[in-house]
């Protein structure tokens, strides 16, 4: 029996171990569809409601699960909805593959339906490889290629097939001028730099007594190393928010997240410290780091292109942050002066207590704080938990504490919104057996999220474990981009642009069949987690917050906040004042050089 060119692509994904393909039909890719029946469904198509979230699906397939994420779309329209999702892949370097229908050979450059310059729509997006399929011969070097590529550079790569090429007869190419063979094996490798650059390196944080380290999702793999060289050299651990769960929050060094969404631990480790070490991380935000000359540093980095570049480092290790680390481990001497270390955990000890007096401040009628901060010693062992971009992010970073093997994941560099539900889809195909949550801001949840949940509808019963959590923070405001306005800006909210329909996000689950559970006052909150995690399905929580909960920043002062108050009443000197005492009352204490309580004034 003959094989369509269709026919060998799936084949070939099903060699390079590709279990699912998230996408959505169309003409362009008729022929892929025509292979899929006739391969019974292997791969499995995954249908999303809309490319962008097939796109989305497989980034929070290979984030979750450590391997390739594949998406398919037709061409034209289709093609154009899945670079959103390819973004968010290219940003936060993860390896995904996208297979694109083109319109057919014989009417391209003829103005025809769907007919989109593909290569110049994906050339930045998939700057690493990007090629179309136009004769058989052509297909397995090029399908080889992109995976090979995706996954040697943890990028996005795109693989155009015409309609037409998609039906034609395959035939491999033969040993001949002008043919390129291609082969499946994919071998691992470890980078690893130098012996003079780890002891150039040692010396440095040997140097060091107050040593600060940065984890990103790059020092993943590399867990217990990160711990270890962490108590060597009594320094503390702050996390970028990609590398949320490289290290557990247990830990009493680890200070958490960094940044505009990080912790006071956090802010004022690396503002005191004299040595940074980076492992795996590309965080953007320099003020965040240590001025620039008081700190010596040195940065682990598996990528040449991303190293060096986010501060002045005086040793810049190129190579996998585990094998790196467990060189770089005898080299280093054990730092006996532990005064620097027990400051670390105990400003860790006093953030926790911060996060828990916030959390349980009084709101109108929920505090989105605490509904985060309730979940957090809930988490089932083993859960997989993704933030949506917004205010949502705010405070997964700050009170959802991870332990054990715990995931968690969002669009760390792209901040897009809309990920938070397809993130958790993908994550479900590739840990069937975990349990899934998802913290989405409304509206993530009226910009994507409430379609996807039709996905979660339809897939449900392939998960072994069914739990998947969608907590919708419900407070009809477009929050994040509210307060930058407000801090930033200072100007007050502008209700036309920010103000949001109220939906009830539960009911909207109800009438799909899935679980739905509104929560309007505080008391309501734990037993709301209670039920959704134990329940056995996919359950929606609508959770009514209040918007006017302030993400005050770590390095906030209290200045900023007053100034906040005026934007916020702006030509209401009465309410600005009532509004600031208020404000005071409730937030003065956290912020950095308050007393702790029970301190003289």
């Amino acid at each position: 029996m003959s094989t369509d060119v269709a026919d060998r692509i799936l084949s070939r994904l099903r060699e390079w171990g590709v279990e699912c393909v998230f996408g959505y039909p169309g003409d362009g890719i008729n022929g892929l569809l025509a292979a899929w029946g006739r391969a019974d469904d292997q791969p499995r198509f995954i249908q999303s409601r809309h490319e962008e979230m097939s796109a989305f699906e497989a980034v929070g397939y290979a984030k979750f699960g450590n391997r390739l994420g594949v998406c398919v779309a037709t061409s034209g329209p289709g093609a154009i909805h899945l670079l959103n999702g390819l973004y968010d892949a290219k940003l936060d370097h993860v390896p995904v593959v996208a297979i694109v229908g083109q319109t057919a050979r014989s009417a391209m450059g003829g103005s025809y339906q769907q007919e989109v310059d593909l290569h110049s729509l994906f050339k930045d997006v998939a700057s690493d490889f990007i090629e179309t399929v136009t004769v058989p011969e052509q297909l397995p070097n090029v399908l080889d290629r992109a995976i090979r590529t995706a996954y040697a550079r943890r990028c996005p790569t795109a693989v155009i097939v015409p309609a037409d090429v998609q039906e034609l007869e395959y035939t491999p190419p033969p040993h001949a001028f002008k043919m390129v063979p291609s082969s499946l094996d994919r071998s691992s490798w470890t980078a690893m730099p130098s012996p003079d650059a780890l002891r150039r390196a040692a010396d440095v944080l040997n140097s060091g007594d107050k040593v600060a380290i940065l984890a990103g999702q790059g020092a993943a793999g590399a867990r217990a190393e990160v711990a270890e060289v962490a108590e060597l050299l009594g320094a503390g651990v702050a996390k970028a928010l990609l590398g949320k769960d490289v290290l557990s929050d247990e830990l009493p060094y680890v200070t958490g997240s960094i940044g505009l969404l990080g912790t006071r631990p956090s802010y004022e480790m690396m503002r005191d410290c004299d040595t940074l070490l980076t492992i795996g991380s590309s965080f953007p935000y320099s003020q965040f780091l240590p001025e620039f000359g008081k700190a010596r540093a040195v940065q682990i980095d598996i990528d040449p292109h991303m190293i060096g570049m986010r501060y002045p480092y005086e040793v810049n290790l190129v190579g996998d942050a585990r094998a790196t680390l467990r060189e770089l481990i005898p080299l280093l001497r054990r730092n006996e002066a532990r005064d620097w270390f027990d400051e670390i955990c105990a400003g860790v000890e006093r953030w926790t207590e911060i996060m828990e007096r916030r959390a349980a401040l009084s709101a109108d009628p929920v505090n989105p704080e605490y509904v985060a901060a309730a979940l957090s010693p809930l988490l089932p062992d083993h859960a997989m938990v993704t933030a949506d971009s917004g205010s949502a992010t705010n405070w997964f970073a700050r009170h959802v504490r991870l332990r054990g093997d715990m995931r968690a994941s969002l669009s760390g560099t792209l901040a897009t919104m809309g990920c938070g539900v397809p993130y958790a889809i993908g994550a479900k195909f590739a840990h069937p057996n975990r349990p899934a949550i998802a913290l989405v801001g409304d509206g993530a949840m009226q910009m994507n999220g409430m379609a996807e949940l039709i996905s979660v509808a339809k897939y449900r019963h392939l998960w072994d474990d069914p739990r998947l959590v969608v907590a919708v923070y419900n407070n009809r405001d477009l929050n994040q981009v509210t307060w930058e306005l407000r801090a930033m800006g200072g100007a007050p909210s502008f209700l036309p642009s920010q103000s949001l329909p109220d939906v009830s996000y539960a009911a909207f689950a109800e009438s799909i069949g899935l679980t739905g559970i509104r929560v309007e006052k505080p008391e309501e909150v734990e037993g709301a987690w209670r039920a959704a995690l134990a329940a056995d399905g996919p359950v929606v929580l609508d959770f009514v917050t209040d918007p006017s909960v302030p993400p005050i920043p770590p390095h906030a002062t209290w200045e900023q906040i007053e100034a906040t108050a005026s934007a916020l009443l702006k030509g209401d000197a009465d309410g600005a004042a009532v509004m600031k005492q208020g404000l005071k009352s409730k937030f003065q204490e956290f912020l950095p050089g308050s007393p702790r309580p029970g301190a003289d004034d």
